[in-house]
Formats: structure tokens, sequence, C-alpha cells
């Protein structure tokens, strides 16, 4: 499983420059180190974007979709991780990873009830 999850730094305040990118630049990195120690990780990367420097980016891999939330709902993730989503993009971000020879999911809307 494959997880791409796009943010955008807040704008910076007046005398602030790049404080605030650098400030999600550290969050994320801690991030990255909280994920990697949660079994079911496989590895990740945190970047910024080379045209739009507000625009950052934090992929994971992972064996399964459960290892991913289950991380993201430990006690570390709560705390740490899941204030940063505030400033992430409102768009998908869990992907299934295709090789050849694999079965993708049937696409089908989640159940809202």
């Amino acid at each position: 499983m494959l997880v791409v999850t796009r943010l955008r730094a807040p704008s910076p305040h007046r005398g602030s420059g790049e404080a605030d990118g650098e400030e999600l630049r550290r969050g994320l990195l801690q991030a990255l180190d909280i994920l990697a120690a949660k079994p079911g990780y496989v590895g990740g990367d945190v970047g910024r974007n080379v045209d739009d420097p507000t625009l950052w980016v934090l992929t994971t891999r992972w064996q399964n979709v459960g290892s991913y939330r289950r991380a993201l709902g430990s006690y570390e993730g709560k705390m740490h991780i899941q204030p940063l989503m505030v400033h992430a993009l409102d768009e998908p971000s869990a992907y299934e990873v295709v090789e050849e020879g694999t079965d993708l999911n049937e696409p089908q809307p989640r159940s809202l009830g």
C-alpha cells in the first residue's frame, strides 16, 4: 500500500519568512520517524515541490492498509502526526500498489451508513 499526502505550508506571517515551511519540514520528518517505527512500515520519504516551495509531500509504503491505520491511530500518531494534517490537501491519499499479476480492489463507493 502507498500513501501520498500532499500538504501546503501555512502562509508566512509577517517577518517569519521561511519559518513556517521549516516548522512543517521538522514536523514531517518527525512524523516519518514515528511511522518508521510502526509494524508494517516498508519505507517513506518527505519531499518539497521544486516549483512551489510551499507544497510538501509525505509518502509512505505499508504492508497493508491495517498497518497504516493502526500507525496513524497510535498515541504518537494522534499526538504528533494528526495535527499536521490540518495542512493536508483535501484529496485521496491511499493507493494500492499495482504489480503484474495482482488483483486490484473492485472500484466502489464507500458506504455512508
